[in-house]
């Protein structure tokens, strides 16, 4: 690791391989916390770069705990995060909306480490239970047609850099990860990345798969389409700046995507919106990335017949009804 450290603070980059061997040995525990948190900091201080950013994804997808989805066309709906503008969990919802419409949704989330509220912590507050058991998790996706993976569940190559990640409660390039190494790996999805930089990272990674995604960025900074201006969008049928009216959707204040500062508070929105007791501002936000989600499917959809389809999933309580179905199958 000394010899590492030398070479990224003499501005070095890393080969593919080079940045695959050292997550590895990372995630072996042959690194000191003094050295892994010396190691993840310097990447706060310069952008990491494809073929660094290709390695650390190998990595981890070489050490995971494989499911093998194939028989399912399956959707991710995964954020970065690290955008710091603490909103409710939109991606999360989006995925219970798109499961609603009849898509398959295999999510991967993990805790809140540089937000108040994840993914996983407030699916575990409602009460699904985690598990890796793939007859448990295909049941989740056949009856309820979405399934969660936990991340540390299926990366304990991750065990190692966990705590360190949550002392710093900083950005860090794992959060560029969680996206690109879904165990699953779908064909199908929806990400939202905190800068334009990363967008353009993903973009590459995606262009050489045959993966029908898109990657938002809203120009404000947000991590997903907040509806608060305009955002990015980039998908293998279009490049291009998209406005909330395009969505036919309003535009939204900052104020009115606030998480809450709890689980519980979060929790409480999220149920809301789930049940249509959100507030309008809410609902638009989550009706926005849905219709995102739903494009990737089908690209010759216009945007407002994709927010129509999810409003339909949402208001006809088929969401609510994914919500509840998953939450029994994680418990039996």
């Amino acid at each position: 690791m000394k010899e590492a450290l030398n070479h990224l603070f003499s501005f070095q980059s890393f080969s593919r391989s080079e940045a695959k061997e050292l997550l590895k040995a990372m995630s072996a525990g042959q690194f000191n916390d003094a050295q892994m948190t010396a190691f993840i900091t310097t990447f706060r201080m310069r952008d990491i770069q494809v073929e660094e950013l290709k390695g650390f994804v190998d990595a981890l997808l070489e050490l995971r705990v494989p499911i093998d989805f194939s028989a399912y066309d399956t959707i991710d709906v995964c954020g970065t995060g690290g955008d710091k503008k603490n909103t409710f969990n939109i991606s999360t919802l989006t995925a219970f909306v798109l499961a609603g419409a009849g898509y398959k949704v295999a999510k991967h989330g993990n805790y809140g480490v540089s937000s108040a509220c994840g993914s996983s912590n407030v699916l575990e507050h409602l009460g699904y239970q985690f598990t890796n058991d793939l007859d448990r998790l295909e049941r989740q996706i056949e009856q309820a047609h979405i399934c969660f993976f936990h991340a540390p569940l299926f990366h304990p190559a991750m065990k190692a850099v966990g705590p360190i990640r949550k002392q710093l409660g900083l950005v860090t390039f794992f959060n560029m990860l969680g996206p690109l190494v879904n165990p699953a790996q779908p064909h199908y999805q929806l990400t939202g990345v905190f800068n334009r930089n990363l967008a353009r990272l993903y973009h590459y990674q995606f262009q050489k798969t045959d993966k029908q995604y898109m990657i938002v960025h809203s120009l404000d900074g947000y991590d997903e389409v907040s509806l608060t201006g305009s955002f990015i969008a980039k998908s293998p049928w279009y490049e291009r700046e998209i406005h909330p009216d395009e969505l036919g959707l309003p535009v939204l204040k900052p104020e009115q995507l606030h998480g809450g500062d709890t689980v519980a508070e979060a929790a409480t929105i999220f149920s809301n919106v789930l049940q249509n007791q959100g507030t309008p501002a809410q609902t638009d936000a989550v009706l926005a990335n849905a219709a995102l989600g739903i494009q990737c499917f089908h690209p010759d959809w216009s945007l407002t017949d994709c927010v129509a389809s999810a409003r339909e999933s949402l208001e006809s309580n088929q969401a609510y009804q994914a919500f509840t179905k998953l939450i029994e199958l994680s418990k039996s």
